[in-house]
Order: structure tokens, then C-alpha cells, then sequence
């Protein structure tokens, strides 16, 4: 399930538990060392997330086509 479309908005996923798992040994990091995100933004209301779940976002990028961010769910 995807969060709602908008133009401004880029698409937000939450990261199944093999991504999450993977991205966090690629990274050699724990999930709280992630970049945070609120359980309350708008752009994740849809997604029905829960604090320590991990939010894929894809962002357009001129130059790599497609850059894909990670963000931790907190309160």
C-alpha cells in the first residue's frame, strides 16, 4: 500500500522486514540510527505504521534517475 499521490510529494513505502534487514547490515547500522519521520505525517497516514517501522521513500533525481531514502518511524 502506497501513501496518497501528489505532485509535491515523492512515494513513501513502508520497507518490508528483508529490506529493512538488508539496509541495516549494508549500512552497519542500528534502526535508530536512522533519519526520523513521524508517525503523524501526512505523507505516511495511509500507510498504517507503527514506531520502529522503516519508511522507503523514492525521490526523482536528475542525475540518478531514482534516489530511494530510508526513514524511521517514531512517535
Amino acid at each position: 500500500m502506497t501513501a496518497k499521490t501528489h505532485t509535491l510529494v515523492p512515494k513513501h513505502t513502508k520497507a518490508s522486514d528483508a529490506e529493512k534487514k538488508r539496509v541495516l547490515a549494508e549500512h552497519n547500522i542500528s534502526v535508530w540510527q536512522l533519519p526520523r519521520i513521524s508517525q503523524e505525517d501526512p505523507a505516511i497516514l495511509a500507510l498504517k505504521v507503527e514506531v520502529g517501522d522503516v519508511i522507503r521513500i523514492e525521490r526523482e533525481s536528475r542525475t540518478a534517475g531514482k534516489a530511494i531514502y530510508y526513514r524511521v518511524v517514531m512517535e
